[in-house]
């Protein structure tokens, strides 16, 4: 059985333009634990019933929260440990050491992470994915992210 972090990860979604898979992350906090922030624009209403559905019963368990921008977010969170995950970092999910409180931080399913954001700070990570892909689904790629952070922390 999972325990809960004594700092849960922040679970940062920027721009998320499809409401199910800003739903699954949701229940993804909800089961783990980890805090979701979400920063707009948005692609869809946070009140958006394909988002409710993907959550189930779980959004009583989310923390969540809405910054208007991402220099927003930023202000919100100075001094957190950044790890900002592109489909064209250098560095592997592999070899990116997370501690409890840390925030991943996740672009759009369109356009990814927007330049100004990789060049506001944080080490850029990818998941190792076989030549040729493009990338992930978003909710996936969370997933996948949250679980190995996770995994590092419980050890």
């Amino acid at each position: 059985m999972l325990k809960p972090p004594s700092k849960p990860f922040h679970l940062v979604l920027v721009s998320p333009q499809i409401p199910p898979n800003t739903g699954n992350v949701a229940r993804l906090c909800a089961v783990t634990g980890c805090k979701l922030e979400l920063v707009e624009p948005l692609g869809f209403s946070i009140a958006d019933k394909e988002l409710k559905r993907a959550g189930l019963d779980y959004w009583d368990k989310v923390f969540l929260k809405l910054h208007p921008s991402y220099p927003e977010y930023l202000a919100a969170s100075p001094g957190a440990r950044r790890f900002l995950f592109s489909a064209r970092g250098a560095k592997s999910l592999w070899d990116a050491r997370f501690e409890a409180g840390d925030h991943l931080i996740f672009g759009s399913e369109t356009k990814g992470l927007a330049p100004e954001v990789l060049e506001a700070g944080g080490e850029v990570v990818t998941i190792p994915m076989l030549e040729d892909r493009r990338s992930l689904n978003l909710s996936t790629a969370v997933g996948i992210a949250g679980y190995e952070a996770l995994r590092q922390i419980h050890g």
